[in-house]
Parts: structure tokens; C-alpha cells; sequence
């Protein structure tokens, strides 16, 4: 089968830089989409802007490289299609409630199409031809809620809740999309999984307790559910429970709690710190007493001591200083907003939510983010008394980094041209 790889050519603010570039799930959108799609295809092509597709005789799957999808959904979706023998696109129901409530909003990327909604994937029998119909899959969404919080600190939507899909597609246009694919569309939908096999598979139910008895370990702490990769230290007074990922090389110090993440290669892991239904890139170091909560942190980054993270995206050789706090709701219940594919502010549907940091950023110790503003890649806010507090989204002209002596010295990587970010909060 042929598979046809389609740009996108949206910069995602604030890491200036493609969705398929991105990580998700600890590896580059491009790499993942990759190894999912490798079962069905033999080679591929990919089209570039203002590249014409060659007439095509052959078995094809077509798809836009902004797109996230896991195993289950694209396996369903290769089932239906082939079965069907007929040309089709992804396509999902209005009321989907995991579409509804965390795809579509903020999204550039779909096409509305009466009670429906298409996605840029598409299959081909004997290649791309005009005309296709829509080929709905089910998420198969699961409600999930994460902690609880007063009715106070809530707004009109009503409860701090997920829909979480057992399988899910989803198109990056925003950092929000990065938070949903790698949170609730990743790592809940893998608990979600596990949880699901677990009541409706004896015999893997059975394994879990047998593995938990036999290491004499609780159930969610041993080898079946958590997974370490070689070359790894870990204190013994450490709590790691899964379902966790743990990659090579990895230190974790005494008294670290980790729970349901993805650890990657290279990390160092303090006394003390906290990780839970979070996504830690290769190379990164989180000092002593770092937390993180539902947050995504891309590679050989550094979140200083005392530094708190909540529902935050944080790109990669970016420092975050000691004692910052990114803040993830509004004081006053007003809906969040954050940026959409176009740059726009829109609703983001979500509560609660925090902040984002692009690429190659040094961020002062001290600082307190704003719900849902970004800070640009490339970008340097050196901590003084007229700058502790972050309520508006900053640009690279705003690093301090132009007015600071020697800032020859701070390497720009992902600097793009100035654009209008004068709309209002």
C-alpha cells in the first residue's frame, strides 16, 4: 500500500515550528504517525505546498501531517476501509462527546459536512479519485474525572470531568491539542485501555495479580504495568505506579512519586519529585521537589526546585526557574480562552487549564503564568520587580534577552517574523 503524506503548513504557536515536528507521546508526530501506519504500507510519498499528485493506480492511504491518531483508532479505521473496498474519509459525529468536547474546538483543520465532521485522512482501493464518502469511527469516549474541586472554582460547563476515547484521531492546530494528545487522548486513554482489558479479561487479570503477588509489590506497582527500560537507577523509597513508561538511562531519587506517565531516555528524577499523568521528554532534569500534573515536558528541558506545573506544554532546551507556579484557573469562573489554529483567541472548553513554553526558552525563577497564556520559543524573561506576574501572551520582541547586556550570547533557534498579538485577554 502507498502512503501519501500530505503538509501542513501551520506554524503551531508558541514553538514556531509544524505540528509534525512536535513530540506527542515522546516522539516526533512524524516518527509516530510512522510506526502506526507501518503494518499497512510498503512506501510512501509525500507532497509538498504546490506539489501536484501524480496519477496513482495503487492502494493508498492518504493523510495530513498534523494528525494524531493511535493504534486502535487507526486499526479500526484500516478494518472498516479495506473491508469496505471503497474510496472513504475519517469522519466523526457532531456528538461525539471526546470530538466535541476536546478535537474540535480551537480546530482549523476539519471540514463540516451537515452532522458531521471530516478529518484529512483518506483511503484509496486502486488510488485517489474525486469523490469519497465519509467513513464515521467511533472514539468510543469514556467518562473520566481527575480530582475533585468545589463547586466554586468551577464555571457554567459544568463538571471538571474528560471524555476519554478508547480510540482517538486528532488534529494538531494549537498547544492545547499538544496537552489533549499527549493527556487525555494519550496517557488517560491508555489507563482507560488497561482498565477495560482488565474487566473483560480474565486471564490478564489474573497475570497483573499473579506478577503483583510474585514481586510482592501492589498490583499498580509491578512489572506487568509498570515498564522499565535498561540502565536504570531507582531508589527504593521511590512509588511508581502505573500504567508507566520508563525509558533507558534514568535516574529516580528517594522519594519521588511517579504516577501513570511516560519517562523517557537520559532523565534525571530528584529527591522528592512529583509526576503524575505526565509526559517527560528524553534529557530532561527535574531538581528536588519539582511537581508535575498532567503536563508535557519535550526534550533536554529543566524545571527547577520548587516549580510547579499543572496542565501545562513545555518545549524542548527550554529552563523553567525555581519556584515558578503556572496557575490553571480563573480566579473569577470566567471560560478560558487560548489561541487557535489561526493565532485567534477562542474558547478552549476546558475549566481549567494552564500554560505554555515553546522551544529554546529561559524563564526566570519567581514567575506566575497566567490560565492559558504562552510564552514564545527562543524567548528569555529575566525575573525583576516589574516582571513576576504573566497575564498576556509574550512574544520573541518581548524576550529581555534585547535589552540585556551580552545577549549575543542567547542562541536564537526558532525566531520567526513579529506578528500582531495585541488582542486582548
Amino acid at each position: 500500500m502507498l502512503k501519501i503524506i500530505l503538509h501542513a503548513q501551520n506554524q503551531i504557536m508558541p514553538f514556531c515550528e509544524p505540528a509534525r515536528e512536535l513530540r506527542i507521546q515522546n516522539a516526533p508526530l512524524w516518527l509516530h504517525q510512522r510506526d502506526l501506519l507501518a503494518p499497512y504500507v510498503t512506501h510512501e510519498l509525500e507532497l509538498k505546498k504546490g506539489e501536484r499528485l501524480q496519477p496513482v493506480r495503487e492502494q493508498a492511504i492518504v493523510y495530513r501531517d498534523n494528525l494524531f491518531f493511535d493504534e486502535a483508532y487507526i486499526q479500526a479505521f484500516m478494518e472498516k476501509a479495506i473491508k469496505g473496498n471503497k474510496p472513504v474519509r475519517a469522519a466523526f459525529h457532531a456528538d461525539d462527546p471526546a470530538f466535541r468536547e476536546h478535537a474540535l474546538p480551537l480546530s482549523t483543520s476539519y471540514t463540516p459536512a451537515g452532522s458531521l465532521y471530516l478529518a484529512d485522512l483518506w483511503y484509496y482501493p486502486n488510488g485517489p479519485v474525486a469523490g469519497v464518502e465519509p467513513l464515521v469511527i467511533d472514539m468510543q469516549a469514556k467518562e473520566i474525572g481527575y480530582y475533585h474541586v468545589p463547586t466554586y472554582m468551577g464555571d457554567r460547563s459544568g463538571d471538571l470531568v474528560f471524555q476519554v476515547p478508547l480510540r482517538a484521531l486528532l488534529a494538531i492546530d494549537s498547544w492545547v491539542h499538544v496537552f489533549i494528545a499527549d493527556v487525555v487522548f494519550g496517557l488517560f486513554a491508555r489507563g482507560a485501555r488497561y482498565e477495560k482489558k482488565a474487566n473483560e479479561e480474565l486471564s490478564f487479570k489474573l497475570k497483573i495479580i499473579g506478577k503483583a503477588i510474585y514481586e510482592g509489590r501492589q498490583v499498580l506497582e509491578c512489572s506487568e504495568v509498570v515498564k522499565i527500560g535498561k540502565n536504570c537507577v531507582i531508589d527504593p523509597s521511590a512509588i511508581i505506579k502505573g500504567p508507566t513508561t520508563i525509558g533507558d538511562n534514568v535516574t529516580i531519587n528517594a522519594g519521588a512519586v511517579i504516577d501513570n506517565s511516560i519517562i523517557g531516555n537520559n532523565v534525571n528524577v530528584s529527591q522528592g519529585v512529583q509526576v503524575m499523568l505526565s509526559v517527560v521528554g528524553d534529557g530532561t532534569f527535574l531538581p528536588f521537589r519539582a511537581a508535575l500534573f498532567m503536563t508535557t515536558i519535550m526534550e533536554d528541558s529543566m524545571v527547577a526546585q520548587n516549580t510547579c506545573l499543572q496542565m501545562c506544554v513545555i518545549g524542548k532546551r527550554t529552563f523553567v526557574g525555581a519556584g515558578s507556579t503556572w496557575t490553571d484557573y480563573n480566579l473569577i469562573p470566567a471560560p478560558i480562552r487560548a489561541r487557535d489554529g489561526n493565532g485567534k483567541l477562542g474558547l478552549s472548553n476546558r475549566p481549567v487549564m494552564g500554560g505554555c513554553v515553546g522551544h529554546n526558552c529561559r524563564i526566570g525563577a519567581g514567575m506566575i503564568i497566567y490560565p492559558a497564556r504562552t510564552i514564545e520559543s527562543d524567548v528569555v524573561l529575566a525575573a525583576s520587580k516589574e516582571r513576576r506576574m504573566i497575564d498576556r501572551d509574550i512574544a520573541f520582541e518581548d524576550s529581555d534577552h534585547h535589552n540585556l547586556k551580552f545577549s549575543e550570547l542567547h542562541q536564537v533557534l526558532y525566531h520567526k517574523q513579529s506578528k500582531d498579538t495585541s488582542e486582548s485577554w
